[in-house]
């Protein structure tokens, strides 16, 4: 793969030797990360680059903080926003790079941010705190935002929580800096929706499970008053494996030609890979293997689609495999790399 891509891994910083965000050079024909530098940030717990690559967003104690990508792979810090709320869990921005959204687990709120032309993060749009009461879980008593995003329609706000197990829809009026709620995609009781993302043609959603351990598969359309999301496949997340209690399901992307998605697994810290069918919006699994770590709490999907990282929490690790899809196998490429409690990546394109 022509081109210069770099790595930015988000820590907790109040233990260990990570101060936030390690910078690293990416090796894409070799299949690893060669460690650059360290930035200040109060614990990463989420990092996310802009729609075009430019800048890089990430959460922290204050609020959200936003970096400068330069063309040699360094960052630089541009401003902190605060989202008067607690820290967040989860980013995502919009395609033309106007919003950014911010999934609170700890409060269980939705923020809406502006982002400024500069790619700096301006004042609040929107947010909201759910409300309500999931089952007696000990991790699902009350709400728990895990995920937002705007649809693909750019019409709609969808927020999943995984405490009152419900992916929320809602509008954005910027006017009086609120989300009103039009629609309600209710999920089996103790399943805990955690994460969703939408194929680039914005004709399917795929939503992952964190207690039920399965990927369901939805189609979607625009409404005019609501979308119409139809559930039509529900596949497991770590194939015939037998789960355990502690099984839980942690980070899902797709690789750049949206033919295959994976999906990583604590617990029997594994990761799944699945082919899916663009006509279809269908997956088939290949294969659930080990990652040789410890709460694969994030993957990263090399720009070539044959070697992935699996950024594993508890060990404070890296781990670097090369993937054949036609044997369903994940063959380790390289050494692994220390970090302190890593939480997730972005891997970013910094030059042609």
């Amino acid at each position: 793969m022509k081109g210069m891509y770099m790595a930015y891994v988000g820590s907790y910083s109040y233990t260990g030797s990570a101060r936030g965000i390690t910078v690293y050079d990416v090796d894409v024909e070799k299949g690893v990360f060669k460690e650059r530098c360290q930035v200040d940030v109060d614990n990463s717990s989420y990092v996310v680059p802009s729609a075009d690559g430019k800048v890089l967003y990430s959460i922290a104690d204050e609020g959200v903080v936003s970096f400068r990508i330069h063309e040699n792979g360094s960052i630089t810090k541009l401003n902190t926003a605060s989202i008067r709320g607690m820290r967040g869990c989860h980013l995502s921005v919009d395609p033309d790079g106007k919003y950014l959204f911010v999934a609170g687990y700890h409060d269980g709120k939705a923020t809406v941010m502006h982002l400024n032309p500069d790619g700096t993060i301006g004042d609040i749009a929107a947010g909201i705190y759910h409300k309500g009461l999931g089952s007696v879980a000990e991790r699902m008593f009350r709400p728990h935002v895990s995920c937002v995003r705007m649809t693909p329609d750019k019409k709609y706000i969808m927020v999943a929580d995984l405490g009152v197990d419900q992916i929320k829809v809602y509008r954005l009026n910027e006017q009086d800096k609120n989300l009103i709620l039009v629609d309600t995609v209710p999920c089996d009781l103790e399943s805990a929706p955690r994460n969703f993302i939408f194929s680039s043609d914005g004709r399917f959603m795929y939503l992952m499970y964190e207690v039920k351990n399965v990927i369901d598969v939805y189609t979607y359309e625009t409404g005019p008053r609501v979308p119409k999301v139809e559930k039509i496949q529900t596949i497991s997340t770590t194939g015939d494996n037998r789960l355990s209690q502690l099984t839980a399901a942690c980070a899902m992307r797709m690789t750049a030609d949206e033919k295959y998605l994976f999906c990583s697994n604590a617990g029997d810290n594994t990761i799944s890979i699945y082919t899916r069918d663009a006509e279809t919006g269908l997956l088939s699994l290949i294969c659930c293997l080990p990652v040789s770590g410890e709460y694969p709490k994030d993957i990263a999907i090399f720009p070539d689609g044959r070697h992935v990282a699996s950024i594993n929490h508890e060990t404070g690790s890296i781990t670097f495999f090369r993937v054949n899809y036609e044997e369903g196998l994940l063959v380790m490429c390289a050494r692994s790399v220390s970090v302190d409690e890593p939480n997730c990546c972005a891997l970013v394109k910094v030059r042609d």
